[in-house]
């Protein structure tokens, strides 16, 4: 086991999860248990560049570390989640801007007002990741944190994308705003398609939960709404689909704008 004087430890589980992890921050790692499962591809590479070794362990013992997740027999011992503060993620897209870091990604900032379910949070993260989103803002309180079973929804793209946490929301939201960006709130009804806005440029997509929505003071203090035109009869759809689609509207106007 790799001893990294860290205190605060985490676990991530599933195949794709942990590769990514240690692509993303293999130096955090402290540790890969493994029960019946062929080490080969992506994962036996990562773990060979990595410098680690896996332990083997019985496969009840990672159910037991797993909580009961899917682990797919592989569960990873790493450190504390690095989470960005606003200063930075805002520091980063605009260092982006300039050209200073052109590897990375500048698409939307995703903020999401209290979403509470994990899986939740990890497929709006994998959404994110995938589209081009410059990172994700959460509150500190009331809303789901990037625990093992986010980690694997989003098949590891937490490890790469850029997540803030902020102790006010409407707080982080006017900080966001007096740094020139616009924000933009979803909404179920009564706000503008996805297309008849400009979501290529310094733009924060504000999504609430499926069960509430945005609060009203986050609502508040967005700029612009949107709204995704539907034809069936449904009143709302999944905050992981609702980011998809508003992300590759985003990703399809700066394509058309390059």
């Amino acid at each position: 086991m790799r001893q990294t004087g860290r205190g605060g430890r985490r676990l991530v589980y599933g195949v794709h999860a942990v590769e990514e992890l240690l692509l993303a921050r293999p130096q955090e790692v402290h540790a890969v248990f493994v029960a019946d499962v062929r080490l080969d591809g992506g994962l036996a590479q990562r773990l060979a560049a990595a410098s680690l070794s896996p332990e083997k362990r019985p496969s009840k013992e990672l159910d037991r570390l797993a909580a009961g997740g899917r682990h797919q027999g592989v569960v990873a011992l790493v450190g504390e989640y690095p989470y960005q503060t606003l200063e930075e993620l805002l520091g980063g897209w605009s260092a982006v801007e300039a050209g200073d870091q052109p590897a990375a990604p500048a698409g939307p900032i995703v903020v999401l007002d209290q979403v509470q379910d994990p899986r939740n949070l990890g497929a709006v993260a994998r959404s994110a990741w995938a589209l081009g989103s410059a990172g994700l803002v959460l509150p500190r309180r009331r809303s789901a944190q990037v625990t093992a079973a986010a980690v694997r929804t989003s098949a590891g793209a937490t490890e790469h994308l850029p997540i803030c946490r902020v102790v006010n929301l409407v707080r982080g939201l006017e900080e966001m705003s007096a740094a020139g960006w616009w924000l933009v709130g979803a909404t179920g009804r009564g706000g503008d398609p996805p297309e008849a806005l400009d979501l290529a440029d310094r733009v924060a997509l504000v999504l609430g939960s499926e069960a509430r929505g945005l609060r009203p003071s986050t609502e508040r203090r967005c700029d612009l709404r949107v709204s995704i035109p539907m034809v069936g009869g449904l009143d709302s759809l999944n905050v992981s689909v609702a980011a998809g689609i508003l992300l590759a509207e985003a990703a399809r106007q700066r394509r058309r704008g390059q």
